[in-house]
């Protein structure tokens, strides 16, 4: 008759051990890969999102031979056809687009006929007669696309697009591509702050922080 060995216990090898390690690395690095593939996807969008405004904006003083937001007034913008009906802000027609920090995140004036007339024109999606931080696009990130004219971070003049919420990483990146990666010189320049932080005019103090994030303004 045979007897089991009171010392014999079962349990995993150290082969089965090891390979449910690797398993687990490789689970772990696939989970690491997959977000640093969506990071990658945001900060294209973001370049897309701000090399497209600036696109829209050249291609309608190409077709109009006039500023988008500046064009005016409103009832001659509606004479242009259908899509031009819900057009209800219109600028001075002097050739200058006013978009000032202070509403950056919540346009008045010519800064809110800027969407209103792109959109009419076809050059950007959504609803004609949005106002306020409403016409305003979302971003890669979760925040809004805007457009300043006054100068910011250390002096930026000429018409900028500004992307709000946008994670230090991410905001690094995307200066990198469309700049010199850094926040306080070049065409693209950043202001630290969470939410739809209005920029400044004072250059970024400090490099990128991947702990903070900004709001991002690149120059058209």
């Amino acid at each position: 008759m045979r007897h089991k060995n009171p010392t014999k216990q079962s349990g995993f090898t150290l082969v089965e051990i090891a390979i449910v390690l690797v398993i687990i690395g490789l689970l772990l690095g696939g989970v690491l890969k997959g977000t640093e593939l969506i990071e990658n996807s945001k900060v294209k969008r973001g370049v897309n999102e701000i090399n497209g405004i600036s696109a829209a904006y050249y291609t309608y003083i190409d077709r109009f031979n006039r500023v988008p937001g500046d064009d005016g007034g409103t009832a001659r913008l509606r004479t242009r056809g259908d899509n031009w009906a819900n057009v209800d802000r219109s600028g001075d027609s002097n050739g200058m687009l006013t978009a000032n920090r202070n509403t950056t995140w919540a346009p008045t004036g010519e800064a809110e006929a800027f969407w209103q007339h792109l959109r009419a024109a076809g050059f950007i999606t959504g609803e004609v007669g949005l106002r306020g931080a409403q016409a305003l696009p979302r971003n890669a990130f979760g925040g809004l696309i805007a457009v300043v004219s006054q100068p910011v971070n250390g002096g930026l003049q000429g018409l900028k697009v500004c992307l709000s919420q946008v994670p230090g990483k991410s905001a690094r990146a995307i200066d990198t591509q469309m700049d010199d990666g850094l926040g306080a010189s070049g065409k693209t320049r950043a202001t630290q702050g969470n939410g739809n932080r209005n920029p400044n005019n004072s250059a970024l103090a400090t490099e990128y922080s991947d702990d903070l994030s900004y709001t991002v303004c690149t120059q058209v």
